[in-house]
């Protein structure tokens, strides 16, 4: 049986959760936003869409902000390309809510996961400035330590002057080596951030390159093509979701953490009817939650334990219950499609669970994660001028 390849990546006591799949590019287009900019009505659009427009700053340039097209490997990962220097060093990057340091492999590298990515040369770029600062990050599986450099990083057109970065001298094991990206460009709050980095978000921010304090994930289900999954910097696109947004405030500045008011299985509330915390992350690839809710969560869907993971008949999908995460006053339901897994393992059709225990020990958790089985189905808005989320369901 072939596995998700799911890698318990434990950064500051959270997991990132990534599975290695193969490269299906999706195609870029044209934002609602930028067309709103070009007809010059792009703030009374937003003032429509009922932001506080007051908490945001007066010096935001209306004409810089920037749709990063991402990559989707098989509903499992989503990646993105960015630059470094000058002239730029292309990298793959990993964008993660739930973490806040930006990492590349560094020349000086010398483990067996650098021999398989582009590494960063420093002396091959004119606007680099030694730092000099050690920092190291543990994971579940590993560790990455290294040394923190300063240059120009660019995303799709927006470059950030000075941005401090790690340069990747060690990675040991194998978490990695056969990863299909570069890299790991944090989007959490500062004080997550290795070493006091300044996140590269927050310096879009403070050189006001960004049209307002926001970003925006749409993650797409059709690895084939279609309306292409993208990170917005500096506003969203409501071509991606129908509705309007709903605001749910961000609970610890750390993480994109939210309350949750339950969550509900089919027509029962079976879990935090007393409230609990769950984070909003991109660095996930499922929905996880304390292993002993889960185990209860898999078998209310009817999901069994096969070979370390849980498995349902493909044939019953249709008999089983939605989950529901109330938030906020809100309903977010995930039906049966969107969180079992199809795949094929020796021809036959496999239908795995998009739940995955995972225990995070205080003062961190215990913690739900929305990963991007959620957020494929929920556009997700990181507002940082009003500290909160924005979410309404997504448009294929």
């Amino acid at each position: 049986m072939k596995s998700l390849l799911v890698l318990l990546l434990v950064l500051l006591d959270l997991g990132l959760t990534h599975g290695a799949m193969h490269r299906v590019p999706l195609r870029k287009h044209q934002s609602v936003r930028k067309k709103l900019r070009a007809q010059g009505v792009l703030s009374d659009f937003w003032k429509s869409q009922n932001l506080d427009m007051v908490q945001f700053s007066e010096s935001c340039r209306m004409d810089q902000s920037t749709n990063e097209p991402l990559i989707n490997y098989l509903d499992m990962e989503y990646f993105g390309t960015i630059s470094i220097g000058s002239p730029p060093q292309n990298f793959t990057v990993f964008f993660d809510t739930g973490s806040s340091n930006l990492w590349v492999p560094s020349v000086y590298c010398t483990s067996p996961a650098c021999k398989t990515h582009p590494v960063f040369h420093p002396s091959q770029s004119s606007t680099y400035e030694e730092v000099g600062n050690r920092f190291s990050i543990h994971y579940g599986t590993g560790s990455l330590t290294g040394i923190i450099g300063a240059d120009q990083v660019s995303v799709e057109g927006l470059t950030v002057e000075g941005q401090q970065f790690g340069e990747s001298v060690t990675e040991p094991g194998q978490t990695f080596v056969n990863a299909e990206f570069d890299g790991i460009l944090g989007l959490g709050y500062p004080s997550l951030a290795a070493g006091g980095v300044t996140p590269v978000f927050d310096n879009m921010m403070a050189q006001n390159l960004v049209d307002l304090p926001i970003f925006s994930v749409y993650l797409s289900s059709d690895p084939q093509g279609g309306s292409g999954s993208e990170l917005t910097f500096g506003g969203y696109d409501p071509s991606h979701f129908s509705g309007s947004l709903n605001w749910i405030p961000v609970t610890k500045q750390g993480y994109w953490q939210i309350a949750l008011d339950g969550i509900q299985v089919g027509d029962t509330v079976m879990f935090c009817s007393e409230g609990c915390q769950a984070i909003v992350d991109t660095g996930t690839s499922l929905v996880t939650g304390p292993s002993d809710k889960i185990k209860e969560l898999q078998g209310a869907i009817g999901a069994t334990p096969i070979d370390g993971e849980y498995a349902v008949n493909c044939a019953t999908l249709n008999t089983m219950p939605n989950v529901a995460f109330l938030i906020n006053g809100v309903s977010y339901a995930l039906s049966p499609n969107a969180y079992i897994l199809p795949d094929l393992v020796d021809g036959m059709q496999y239908c795995g669970s998009g739940f995955q225990g995972l225990d995070i020990p205080p003062p961190a958790g215990p913690l739900w994660i929305l990963g991007d089985v959620f957020i494929r189905q929920f556009y997700a808005v990181f507002d940082r001028g009003n500290n909160q989320v924005g979410l309404a369901p997504t448009v294929p």
